[in-house]
């Protein structure tokens, strides 16, 4: 063996050695925390206050040890189900698309989803390496990424840099019954559906993933609040009922905004419509394959409408969420929209 070969033998077994010891801190760490069954397969832990997926948690510790945000980063931030694959479609056509302007290149979207595009830090970058090469984890720059480790647990790095943050919430309603439905899509044939009623006393006790919703939706609140050239703050309703607006938004505080001719040029209109829900969903790309996660491409796309828990919550269940809506935001400033009827006073 020569002097390369010998030294890459010595890398290869330092590696291991750092991955054995890695694996025994997590061992220990996991039999420290209060454990739940998840609604897909596996367990959730109650890490650091909310409840972390069992095949996340190791990703999110290494995300949180090791991420180094750059000034320049974006970060993407949401609860499940809460808009995502939207945003980050959103997100990237607008930050970007000085790159793939009108007959120039090809629009990435049409040949990648948006998971692909804009990377989950815990279900993809640090998924199978606790180390991953800054210099490759994102094709674009400037960099731009996703989580939905809440803002308590992001690295220290994000929160103490310039790195914006763009956070989406959803009214819980409806986010419940789209949780509730895309966790029977991915559950084992052999797996008995999710009963409603179930999950929804484990819903409102917190107990999902990356739960509780609403300690999740007001650490970013609060966070935009304080500090709004850092954190934008954006709901789904809004973006479903003036697109444009919230387009420009997202833009201004990109630090990308439209310019005069853009707008004249019908630019914020054809970002809308090329991220557009039926679009998306229609993209061949977005009909087949896995994402990295094992998840089916086709199962991120649903009905994407405003108020669609009327047709599937209870009066007794609406009853329940109201009052958790007021218990926990009473005096927060922070409101959710609704398309169908319910009384908030």
């Amino acid at each position: 063996m020569d002097a390369a070969e010998s030294s890459k033998a010595k890398i290869a077994s330092l590696i291991q050695d750092v991955k054995k010891s890695w694996d025994d801190e997590l061992q220990q760490l996991v039999q420290t925390l209060p454990k739940e069954e998840g609604w897909i397969s596996g367990s959730l832990y109650l890490y650091q206050g909310f409840w972390c997926p069992a095949i996340v948690l190791k990703p999110v510790v290494s995300f949180q040890k090791h991420f180094q945000a750059f000034d320049s980063d974006v970060m993407v931030a949401t609860f499940p189900k809460c808009g995502t694959t939207w945003l980050k479609a959103l997100t990237f056509s607008t930050l970007y698309r000085s790159q793939f302007s009108r007959g120039g290149i090809e629009h990435p979207s049409l040949t990648s989803t948006p998971h692909q595009l804009v990377r989950f830090m815990e279900y993809d970058v640090y998924a199978n390496n606790p180390c991953p090469d800054p210099e490759n984890i994102c094709v674009y720059k400037p960099r731009l990424f996703a989580t939905h480790v809440p803002h308590a647990s992001l690295p220290t790095s994000i929160k103490d840099s310039k790195c914006k943050i763009v956070y989406i919430c959803r009214n819980p309603m409806d986010m419940f019954v789209s949780l509730w439905l895309f966790s029977n899509k991915l559950r084992d044939e052999n797996q008995e559906s999710l009963s409603p009623n179930k999950v929804f006393d484990m819903f409102c006790r917190g107990i999902c993933a990356f739960g509780p919703i609403f300690d999740h939706a007001l650490e970013y609140w609060n966070a935009s609040q304080e500090n709004p050239d850092k954190v934008l703050f954006l709901k789904y309703e809004d973006l479903k009922e003036d697109i444009s607006s919230q387009l420009k938004r997202l833009s201004m505080f990109l630090g990308v905004p439209f310019t005069e001719d853009e707008e004249k040029q019908g630019v914020v209109e054809e970002i809308a419509k090329v991220c557009s829900f039926d679009k998306l969903r229609e993209l061949e790309v977005n009909k087949k394959g896995l994402h990295i996660s094992g998840i089916p491409h086709k199962d991120f796309f649903r009905k994407g409408k405003v108020g669609d828990w009327s047709n599937y919550l209870t009066p007794s269940m609406v009853e329940r969420l109201e009052k958790l809506i007021h218990e926990k935001l009473d005096g927060s400033g922070l409101t959710f929209n609704f398309s169908s009827k319910i009384s908030l006073d």
